[in-house]
């Protein structure tokens, strides 16, 4: 199995890619193909031990900047990093492909170099969300702003498929983002989208309010891509708010700074719990080929992760899988 990594893209690029990747070489003894400027990957891989023969590079001389506008970028940037690493996927000389760069362009090549499967009329991205059950994943978390009923319909196929495969829940549970929970809620689009999920073969059960989604009761969260990536990004303000309140009332005086100190460990897992390095990235699911699009910010431990995702996703065939359903 070979994963090639986007080596120039995202905001810690080309260090923090590179690192992520040994570090995944090293862990996971994955096959790595480290795609951009042959003379910085090379001079920064001397900065570590690793299995030479797990890492191969390859040479690009273009780079998509995060203000690139996507289609274009793609179409104008043929030799750029990310272009050439969703090209190796397309012709089946890797498994997946790992990039932290710009997001409009990443779903552009998904859609351009890899295509859709068939049947799925858009790809979703698919993102973890931190629950007090375990997780969960909300897609679309951003693909598409604009929706129709048989778009969410197929969000649902698709997340139910992957929660099934990758988080290993048996039979996962499926909702839609709504403002009530009861049937007949909402607007045109959940309303008809409420009618088609529950009619497939999958645990659909219903609407859900965006303030239970951290409960874990329903495991996959479907929305259009506009309220998902609203949601996820809520859910990230609210986390980093909180923690920083914590902390201010842990440093009020010795008492306080006494009783952090007793709880360090939970919050450090605590901490762990809700970062997004954790869970590496998002799968753009519907595309024939297995892409996942780590955070812009993304550090090396959440490339490591990524990759580790790619490598289970491949592995479990989950394209194979929406096929076959289709």
């Amino acid at each position: 199995m070979k994963i090639a990594i986007d080596a120039m893209g995202g905001d810690n690029a080309p260090k923090e890619i590179i690192k992520g990747a040994v570090d995944a070489v090293n862990e996971y003894e994955s096959n790595i193909i480290l795609v951009g400027d042959e003379t910085i990957i090379k001079e920064e891989l001397k900065n570590y031990n690793y299995n030479e023969e797990k890492i191969e590079v390859i040479h690009t001389t273009q780079i998509i900047e995060n203000e690139d506008k996507p289609s274009m970028a793609i179409r104008k940037k043929k030799d750029s990093s990310m272009v050439v690493a969703t090209t190796l996927v397309a012709e089946k000389k890797a498994d997946a492909i790992v990039s932290a760069g710009n997001t409009g362009a990443l779903l552009a090549s998904g859609l351009f170099i890899l295509k859709r499967i068939k049947g799925i009329d858009r790809p979703a991205l698919c993102t973890f969300i931190p629950t007090k059950k375990g997780i969960s994943i909300l897609l679309d978390a951003g693909a598409n702003a604009e929706c129709k009923s048989k778009n969410l319909e197929q969000f649902g196929i698709m997340g139910y498929i992957y929660a099934k495969k990758i988080l290993k829940i048996n039979n996962p549970k499926v909702g839609i983002v709504n403002v009530g929970s009861e049937e007949g809620k909402g607007n045109e689009l959940t309303k008809a989208s409420y009618e088609l999920l529950k009619e497939q073969d999958i645990n659909f059960v219903g609407n859900i309010e965006a303030r239970y989604i951290n409960e874990g009761d329903i495991n996959v969260i479907v929305a259009d891509g506009f309220t998902g990536n609203v949601v996820l990004k809520l859910m990230e303000g609210v986390a980093m708010t909180i923690f920083d309140m914590l902390k201010d009332v842990y440093k009020k005086n010795l008492k306080t700074k006494i009783s952090a100190l007793m709880i360090k460990d939970d919050l450090k897992n605590l901490k762990a719990n809700l970062d997004y390095a954790e869970y590496g990235g998002a799968p753009l699911v519907g595309v024939n080929g297995n892409l996942i699009k780590a955070h812009g910010s993304s550090d090396s431990k959440a490339i490591k992760n990524a990759i580790k995702q790619a490598m289970e996703c491949s592995k479990e065939n989950i394209i194979e899988d929406i096929k076959s359903y289709l």
